[in-house]
């Protein structure tokens, strides 16, 4: 089938910069035929499909193709400064821009010097700019030692905190105790931000066997689920003293569902992430050896699996997002086949939509449920109100999309850096065939993309 091409318009009224029309056009919660007008990278008008709304360029949609919001992406691992042979803002934006990602925002660990300070947030956005293909926030982190620089951090524009209960696999980003995570969470519900938390319970992870071992088997067993259920209790806890918007990040254990369901109604300011590894990849099928897969909390077993689902399906989980983590061959498979010593990250920002669609479709959830959980839900929750959505007066980041189309998983023709993903080999359904930032196509080669400053775009 063709895809969606960009016709110039001769003769035309410049009412508008550029007019998207299809017959399948994500309008709230509903696919409808429309025409999409843009103006100054904003989503002008919508009017019903044969108005004829006019532009300089207008873009067709083919048959097979549907236009959905670009996905909204807040668990990225860029690494950069400092660890840019992990991966960068070129590739990392490159990578997103080909999953129609169309918004990442950066955690504040894996680059060097971490996301801590104003100064080191300065360093992340000289970094980035003139690099990034896709807009781009960042995270600032709560570690021992920086409370004083919660308040700067977040005047400067930082979307929230991110914080680690446990080891974070870095020294220069320490985990910090229950007790100081509380701290800053009463810092933080003064100012109105927002905590993620990596919920894991370190005396429980210290407690637990951590032998050398091929087996996957082993790994999991040394990041007991009882771990994440025990510091999860902990956020709730000091969530609901503080009175602190908290967030979970990557939630790999279904038995804290019902924990947090109950968190909840009882109008704790609680919301939940998971990420597509957790959605389509089981315990069982991991082989002896595959360090590509390790990450932290681990992938888990297929009634884990299925619970996740009906953990997004009956709103308890909010969002999915991919915590994309990435790092070079030698550090994924350092000890041959060894899982403890392998980084635990996966790198899947390029694949998360063709993923989680593929496994939806197979349990009968819509397309337009995979959208709102991977764009309009992360949006809404990190304050990008222009976001995750198609409406009038709303940001033109948009996505063609292709949702019958199947390819086989190439980890070689990633853009992100390192050919390494546990998805390589695999069948999926679903291609993203452009991608629009602000009414215009991303181009791979140039870099269009804009620093955020929690909506305000510098």
């Amino acid at each position: 089938m063709p895809d969606a091409s960009f016709v110039a318009s001769a003769g035309s009224i410049e009412t508008f910069d550029l007019v998207l029309r299809g017959e399948r056009v994500l309008l709230g919660e509903e696919f409808s035929p429309a025409e999409v007008g843009v103006r100054g990278g904003v989503i002008a008008r919508i009017a019903p499909s044969g108005t004829g709304l006019r532009a300089p360029e207008t873009v067709q949609l083919a048959a097979d193709e549907v236009l959905i919001p670009g996905l909204v992406d807040t668990h990225v691992h860029v690494n950069e400064p400092g660890r840019t042979e992990w991966e960068g803002f070129v590739s990392a934006t490159r990578a997103a821009a080909a999953g129609g990602v169309t918004t990442i925002i950066d955690m504040p660990l894996n680059c060097d010097p971490p996301t801590t300070s104003v100064a080191a947030l300065d360093a992340k956005r000289r970094a980035a700019a003139g690099q990034i293909l896709v807009d781009v926030g960042f995270w600032g982190g709560v570690v021992p030692g920086n409370l004083a620089e919660l308040g700067p951090l977040d005047d400067a524009g930082v979307f929230g905190f991110k914080c680690f209960l446990l080891d974070s696999g870095v020294e220069e980003f320490p985990a910090i105790t229950a007790d100081e995570m509380e701290a800053a969470m009463t810092e933080l519900a003064r100012a109105g931000s927002l905590l993620n938390v990596h919920a894991e319970d370190a005396h429980l992870i210290d407690a637990a066997p951590h032998p050398h071992s091929t087996r996957y088997a082993d790994f999991l067993a040394s990041r007991p689920r009882e771990a994440e259920d025990t510091a999860i209790a902990a956020v709730i806890e000091r969530a609901a003293r503080t009175g602190v918007r908290a967030h979970v990040v990557h939630l790999s254990s279904a038995d804290s569902l019902g924990r947090i369901a109950e968190a909840k109604r009882a109008g704790v300011r609680l919301t939940v992430e998971t990420c597509p590894h957790y959605l389509t990849l089981t315990a069982e099928e991991i082989p002896a050896g595959a360090t590509a897969f390790k990450c932290c909390p681990p992938i888990r077993e297929a009634a884990n699996r299925d619970a996740l689902w009906e953990g997004l399906e009956s709103g308890v989980i909010d969002f999915i997002v991919s915590d994309h983590s990435p790092a070079p061959p030698s550090m994924k498979d350092p000890g041959h086949g060894d899982f403890a010593p392998a980084w635990g990250g996966i790198a899947s920002l390029q694949l998360g939509l063709a993923l989680v669609w593929s496994e939806a479709r197979r349990r009968g959830i819509p397309l337009q449920r995979v959208v709102e959980w991977m764009s309009g839900a992360p949006a809404r929750r990190a304050g990008l109100t222009g976001k995750g959505r198609i409406a009038e007066g709303a940001a033109a980041d948009l996505a063609v999309f292709a949702p019958d189309e199947t390819f086989t998983v190439n980890a070689a023709a990633l853009e992100h850096r390192h050919p390494v993903c546990p998805y390589d080999g695999r069948d999926l359904s679903g291609a993203v065939r452009t991608a629009l930032l602000a009414g215009h196509p991303i181009d791979r080669n140039v870099a269009r993309g804009r620093l955020l400053r929690r909506e305000r775009i510098e």
